[in-house]
């Protein structure tokens, strides 16, 4: 049996951060996080997550610039990233996209539809 999928959650907000990995790990999967984006590009280098949930702003380096150095590196350029953002206005979220995210979740989210999502993409790319 495969191991389940690897999720890198890169959050800055402690509490948020511990929410979504909670979720995360009740529904089965492993969950590794980086409370920046700087922190994210270096953890995913590494362990080469199966999809990245990464917030927009961060310190250091924000979502953004992370998913745009993620997207230049051959080990990483392939890892789906997922932008979360209180804000949803559409030059964000088309910035988010233009980038190379494949999705983008407006926050607060319900738990179970951030697991339904999470699950829909890593179908969509052949993780599941």
């Amino acid at each position: 049996m495969s191991s389940p999928p690897l999720i890198l959650v890169a959050e800055d907000e402690r509490d948020i951060r511990e929410l979504i990995v909670f979720t995360l790990q009740i529904s089965g999967f492993n969950v590794a996080e980086a409370p920046n984006g700087e922190e994210a590009v270096k953890k995913a280098s590494e362990i080469k997550p199966d999809l990245i949930l990464m917030d927009v702003r961060m310190p250091k380096m924000t979502g953004y610039e992370a998913c745009k150095v993620l997207k230049d590196q051959a080990s990483t350029k392939d890892i789906p990233v997922v932008f979360l953002s209180a804000k949803g206005q559409e030059a964000e979220i088309n910035t988010g996209l233009e980038v190379g995210a494949v999705k983008y979740f407006l926050k607060p989210f319900a738990p179970d539809e951030l697991v339904q999502q999470v699950n829909k993409i890593l179908t969509e790319h052949g993780k599941i």
